[in-house]
C-alpha cells in the first residue's frame, strides 16, 4: 500500500489529524487561520504543510501545487458556532445560517475545495444542529451534489463511546457511512487525569501548569460541590448552559467548549491545560502553544482523539487494507 494523501481543512490544533496519523496515514497539508493554532499544529506534525491563512484566498490549484494530484482523503472541521444553540447571536432562519452567516459560510468554502479537489473520500465534523433540520439537510446535500459526490451520509457519532472522557456528539459529514466498533466501557474523569503529576511541582509534562486565580475566584472555586458550577451563560434557544463546573471524577466529563474550563474534582483550581487536554484525549506528547486562553480554545475545539482515530481505523480497513 502506498502513500494515502489526507488534506486537512479548519485543523486546529490537530485532533481530527491526530486520528489518522495513528491509523496509519499521511497528512501531508493542513490549513487554519488562526495563528496560535497553526504554530500548534506546525509543532507536532513537523513533516506537515502547515498553511496559515483564510480558506477562502485558497483554490485546490493552489494545494495541488503544494502536495501534488495524489489526494485521497479531505478531513475538516468549518466554524461550528454559526449553528450551535450555545452560540446567543445564532441566526433564527437555520439556512441562513449556512448562506448568511459570515463564518456559516465557510463550510460552503469547505465544500468548494472537496469539489476542486476531488477525494476518493471525505469527512466533515460539526456539531449536530448543522443538520437538525431538512432545509439544512437538503442544503447541505444539494451543495455537494454541486461539486460531483451524490452519496451524502450523516453519521451521528458519541465521543464517549470510543473511550474520550468527556461527551461529545457530533455529525460527521460524508460520503461513506461511518459506523465503528464502540468499546464496551466507558473512560471517567478520573481514569484521565489520576495518574498525572501534581501541577505545583517541577514536572516535564508539557501544558501542565496551574493558572493563578485571583482571590475572589479562589473562594468561588472552595465552595463550589461536585456536579455543581460557578456560573452560568444563556444560549440562542434561552437555555442557561453551565460554566466552571466541578467534575465528578466517576463519571464523563461535560462537553468540552472552547469557552470551558472545568474545576478539578479534589483540589479548588481549574484544570491545567493538559488535564483538559486528557478529557479529550489528546497524548501527552501533543504540545500546545499560545497563551492559556488560546490553548484552552484548542482543546475545546478539537475532534476528540479517540473518536478521530475510530473513524480513521474504520476507513483504513475498510477502503486501505
Amino acid at each position: 500500500m502506498g502513500r494515502i494523501t489526507i488534506i486537512d481543512l479548519f485543523s486546529g490544533a490537530g485532533g481530527f489529524s491526530l486520528g489518522f496519523r495513528k491509523a496509519g496515514f499521511i497528512i501531508r497539508l493542513a490549513v487554519d487561520i488562526n495563528h496560535a493554532a497553526a504554530r500548534t499544529y506546525s509543532l507536532n506534525f513537523p513533516h506537515t504543510i502547515v498553511v496559515e491563512d483564510d480558506i477562502r484566498n485558497l483554490t485546490g490549484k493552489d494545494i495541488r501545487y503544494l502536495v501534488g494530484d495524489d489526494i485521497q482523503i479531505v478531513i475538516g472541521s468549518p466554524p461550528c458556532e454559526p449553528y450551535t444553540g450555545a452560540n446567543p447571536l445564532r441566526m433564527r432562519e437555520p439556512l441562513d445560517r449556512l448562506y448568511l452567516d459570515e463564518r456559516g459560510e465557510l463550510t460552503l468554502e469547505y465544500i468548494r475545495m472537496v469539489g476542486e479537489l476531488s477525494p476518493k473520500i471525505f469527512v466533515m465534523e460539526n456539531v449536530p444542529s448543522i443538520a437538525n433540520t431538512e432545509s439544512l439537510r437538503e442544503a447541505i446535500k444539494l451543495e455537494f451534489r454541486r461539486v460531483g459526490y451524490e452519496k451524502i451520509f450523516f453519521n451521528y457519532l458519541k465521543a464517549e463511546d470510543y473511550g474520550n472522557p468527556s461527551k461529545r456528539t457530533r455529525v460527521f459529514i460524508s460520503n461513506i457511512p461511518l459506523n465503528p466498533p464502540k468499546l464496551k466501557r466507558r473512560t471517567t474523569v478520573w481514569d484521565a487525569i489520576n495518574d498525572l503529576s501534581d501541577p505545583k511541582m517541577v514536572n516535564a509534562i508539557p501544558n501542565h501548569e496551574i493558572q493563578e486565580v485571583n482571590e475572589r475566584k479562589m473562594k468561588d472555586l472552595a465552595k463550589t460541590e461536585i456536579d455543581d458550577y460557578i456560573t452560568m451563560f444563556r444560549g440562542s434557544s434561552g437555555r442557561n448552559i453551565p460554566l466552571y463546573i466541578r467534575l465528578n471524577p466517576n463519571k464523563l466529563a461535560p462537553t468540552v467548549l472552547g469557552n470551558s474550563k472545568f474545576i478539578h474534582p479534589y483540589e479548588s483550581r481549574f484544570l491545567t491545560v493538559r488535564e483538559q487536554a486528557r478529557l479529550m484525549s489528546y497524548p501527552d506528547f501533543h504540545v500546545f502553544l499560545g497563551n492559556k486562553d488560546e490553548q484552552y480554545n484548542q482543546v475545546g475545539e478539537a475532534v476528540p482523539v479517540a473518536l478521530s482515530t475510530a473513524i480513521a481505523r474504520q476507513i483504513m480497513s475498510e477502503y486501505y487494507a
